[in-house]
């Protein structure tokens, strides 16, 4: 309706000025009038002249009302000029409007920024933004607690605290995770994000503080520990101080002192035989126990290289094929994609593999149908995942939580420490190692590289 009244304006004008022109021409050349002529000329020219404000004053509202939105002034308010009447009034209205819309919007903008900035600075998580420059955006209260860095304004005074730090932070890949231990009582956890914003790429930092968990955990661990040690340690002793009680009662009662020497009775000359063969038996399984707490607690650190998985899958089961035939199990193999590569030590992860082969194969002893299936899997963002797979018997439920536990075994020979230093090892991979067991279907071991 707007458009529609300004078109007929501007027509109307343009006709009104056509008609004036055409007048004083016609009065002038065939009336040879003069006066009449030059009135309409200055009519003309006020026509004109009324018609350049006319179109200008739409133009000037349409400027500053895009002004008002590109500096963000909402302040501003369109009111009809007396001169133009009441043309356009409903586009005053329409710029008030969108004004008004806008003025809330960015009310309402400014209140969610302010409730994340609340949220932000009272979140127990240290949160930390820096841009390609390193110039910090967003450090909040816990960040800055967490780390006491005064005049915090870019990621290089992360130095300060730890040089080896910022070296891992600014390493550090979007999504990926990094645990540092900077001293006795700071020990971060770091996540990272990467976005764009305002035309910049900024990197989002969160910091936590797990001392105190890992205290927490060292403590259980230590508990734990303990607990087996204990047990492990009185199997042993306890058999053996009895036996010796016992060997002591035989000397007193079946031996005899003669003139050359001490005489013993052959019945017990026998059982001391067999009480000391008992107690050589305990102490080396008392000594076997210690060494493979001693290799639990001395895995060295991987020496990770590019491996293709196939040549890892390859290697593994040529060391393992006469066993393995001599069983009668069956490894299938599947990769996808087929040039599936990880980042990892090689002779460490393939000790893992061994291990879950083997346990695998003896789970399906009492089985006429022995597969094992041998799997690598790329999952993109989330890693790459190798899994070992057998349709055996499956673990019980009271086990499968406890599997891990060290020197937890569920089988009559065994040390119980093989899963728990394979667990170890992908943990220092920075990886895991997980199981999913259905009784009588199917027991899966995978192995995550992220």
């Amino acid at each position: 309706m707007v458009y529609r009244r300004f078109s007929v304006g501007i027509t109307f004008r343009i006709l009104l000025i056509t008609t004036c022109i055409f007048l004083g021409l016609w009065l002038y050349f065939s009336q040879g009038l003069l006066l009449a002529p030059a009135i309409l000329g200055l009519l003309v020219a006020g026509i004109v002249g009324e018609m350049i404000y006319y179109v200008n004053s739409i133009n000037q509202k349409l400027a500053r009302f895009l002004d008002s939105i590109r500096f963000a002034d909402f302040s501003s308010s369109f009111t009809s000029d007396s001169k133009m009447g009441n043309s356009f009034r409903e586009v005053n209205m329409a710029f008030n409007e969108v004004m008004e819309v806008f003025k809330q919007t960015r009310a309402e903008k400014e209140e969610q920024m302010l409730f994340l900035q609340v949220i932000i600075q009272h979140i127990n998580t240290g949160i930390i933004s820096f841009n390609a420059e390193g110039k910090i955006g967003v450090i909040n209260n816990a960040a800055k607690h967490l780390l006491q860095i005064p005049q915090f304004r870019d990621i290089s005074d992360l130095g300060k605290l730890s040089t080896k730090l910022l070296k891992e932070v600014m390493e550090i890949k979007p999504g990926q995770r990094i645990s540092h231990k900077v001293n006795s009582n700071l020990h971060l956890i770091i996540q990272t994000t990467a976005l764009k914003m305002g035309g910049q790429s900024w990197t989002l930092l969160s910091l936590q503080n797990i001392n105190a968990e890992l205290q927490s955990n060292e403590l259980e661990a230590w508990q734990n520990l303990t607990k087996v040690l204990r047990h492990e340690i009185m199997n042993s002793i306890t058999p053996i101080s009895s036996l010796v009680e016992s060997l002591r009662t035989i000397l007193d009662e079946d031996s005899y002192v003669q003139k050359e020497g001490m005489l013993i009775k052959k019945d017990g000359f026998q059982d001391i035989q067999e009480g000391l063969d008992t107690i050589s038996n305990r102490s080396k399984g008392l000594v076997n126990f210690v060494n493979a707490y001693r290799d639990y607690t001395n895995i060295p650190i991987p020496e990770k290289e590019l491996v293709r998985v196939q040549d890892l899958f390859e290697n593994v089961l040529n060391l393992m094929k006469e066993e393995l035939k001599s069983q009668s199990v069956f490894v299938k193999t599947e990769l996808h994609p087929k040039e599936l590569e990880i980042q990892c030590d090689r002779d460490q992860i393939s000790m893992i593999l061994i291990n879950l082969i083997k346990n695998a194969s003896e789970s399906m002893q009492k089985l006429a149908d022995r597969q094992i299936i041998l799997r690598g899997v790329s999952q993109g963002d989330m890693g790459i995942r190798i899994e070992v797979e057998d349709h055996g018997p499956g673990i019980v439920p009271e086990a499968l939580e406890r599997i891990f536990v060290p020197f937890y075994t569920t089988k009559k020979t065994g040390s119980g420490i093989g899963l728990a230093i394979s667990r170890q090892i992908m943990n220092l991979h920075r990886g895991s190692l997980v199981v999913e067991s259905e009784q009588d279907k199917r027991t899966v071991f995978s192995l995550i590289f992220k």
